[in-house]
């Protein structure tokens, strides 16, 4: 009898695809999601506001705030997001209890489920 190799099984393979969380994750249209949530998520370009100011040399206009920031971490996958924020509020988590769940449940990590 030959040995299982975990380290090269597919992970639907090695859980219960019965189980209520798995059976969502492959039910629920992901790619409607992520095109509906999508650009609430994208660089959004910002007016900006107009300061006023009086010196000795008149009136002065500065544009503070507008522009593309592309700063700041990269994104994760929304539909890492749209999971974690449905298992946060059906279960009543907290950030912090939610992390730790996530990292040792495989059934809560849908990304690879599909």
């Amino acid at each position: 009898m030959q040995a299982v190799d975990f380290f090269r099984s597919r992970i639907d393979a090695m859980i219960n695809m019965n189980d209520p969380l798995a059976v969502l994750a492959s039910r629920l249209p992901w790619s409607q999601i992520e095109a509906a949530v999508a650009q609430k998520f994208e660089h959004q370009n910002r007016a900006g506001e107009v300061l006023r100011a009086r010196d000795m040399f008149g009136t002065t206009e500065v544009l503070v705030g507008a522009g593309r920031s592309n700063a700041g971490r990269p994104k994760l996958p929304i539909r890492l997001m749209a999971s974690l924020l449905y298992l946060k509020h059906s279960f009543n988590l907290s950030d912090e209890e939610l992390v730790v769940r996530w990292s040792e449940n495989v059934l809560w990590q849908p990304e690879f489920i599909s």
